[in-house]
């Protein structure tokens, strides 16, 4: 029996969650220019007597809130890449991260609504000079922040996942690289869309309050407000659907799908007879294939026909010898 390198055969499951993410740099970046923004704003509301000001500063607060939030899912997701609790690593704990991100800018969305609709029965006195200011600030700020989480820079050399597998054997592949781009990166989504409404709210309310200012038009601010939160609420639906589906192992994509089933029929009179392929991490999958044939080889055979890029981190492969002759 094999008892001496029982170590040396047993693989990783963290498939490079333990490395630092940009996307966790860059959250920590907007989370600090969001809280100073957030000081700034309510110390000069208070000292100033606005309640403009005051207002946008505690709006700010509340996504710094929210976006601390995806900045605990990195840490959190990193500090605990190796702990063997997590039976494929910590990679849902991002797509986690997300799906709360998501929830929270829904509840924001329905807030812009109720406050919208509160405005349009009972219209307040807006003091326009200063409201325009703060539009203005909050417009540069959330766009600097769009930025920095928006800005993919080089690739993410990140990950050093390799392929696994076997029937009951890991065995561990070349190094594929991949380049995590943020439609990739739920958390970061999540973060990106929290600045992005930020910066949609602040241009749409510059452009109501401007019409209001000069043309009357003083329903113009609500009405602004009610479109923002549904463009709002239709980012928020979208990437809770796409991390739901995620957490919820659905299959992974067709083409994905597509292209193991084909590497491995291609060969000899290989027949994939079940498959399974889901997220467990960003832009990462494990996979289950079970297949029938002629002639059986080790599954390590199998996994050499997989291409780098498939983006498959854990493999295992069943082997069917085949009874029928024909």
């Amino acid at each position: 029996m094999h008892t001496d390198n029982l170590d040396q055969q047993r693989k990783s499951h963290s498939f490079g969650q333990e490395q630092k993410r940009p996307g966790e740099a860059r959250t920590l970046i907007v989370i600090v220019i969001t809280g100073l923004m957030m000081i700034v704003e309510v110390i000069s509301g208070v000292v100033f007597g606005s309640m403009a000001l005051l207002a946008d500063g505690l709006h700010m607060g509340s996504h710094a809130a929210a976006l601390s939030i995806n900045a605990f899912a990195y840490v959190y997701a990193r500090r605990h890449a190796r702990d063997e609790r997590f039976a494929f690593g910590t990679g849902k704990v991002n797509t986690l991260g997300g799906f709360v991100g998501a929830i929270l800018l829904s509840g924001f969305a329905f807030v812009m609504v109720w406050e919208s609709l509160s405005r349009l029965s009972s219209p307040v006195v807006i003091a326009f000079d200063q409201a325009i200011f703060v539009a203005v600030l909050g417009l540069i700020v959330n766009g600097a922040s769009v930025f920095i989480l928006g800005h993919h820079g080089h690739p993410d050399h990140e990950g050093n996942p390799g392929i696994d597998s076997g029937t009951n054997i890991h065995g561990q592949g070349p190094a594929p690289v991949f380049n995590h781009q943020i439609h990739h990166d739920h958390n970061l989504l999540s973060a990106y869309l929290h600045v992005l409404a930020d910066a949609l709210t602040s241009f749409l309310a510059i452009f109501a309050l401007l019409a209001a200012k000069y043309f009357g038009l003083i329903w113009a601010d609500p009405a602004m407000g009610i479109i923002g939160a549904v463009l709002v609420a239709r980012w928020s639906f979208g990437l809770l659907r796409s991390t739901a589906l995620i957490l919820l192992d659905r299959e992974g994509p067709e083409d994905l799908r597509d292209r193991i089933k084909q590497s491995i029929e291609s060969h000899d009179d290989n027949r994939v007879t079940d498959l399974h392929v889901w997220a467990v991490g960003p832009n990462i999958y494990s996979a289950i294939v079970s297949l029938v044939t002629h002639h059986p080889k080790l599954p390590d055979s199998y996994k050499d026909l997989m291409p780098v890029d498939q983006r498959i981190v854990h493999l295992v492969v069943e082997v069917n010898a085949c009874d029928n002759k024909d």
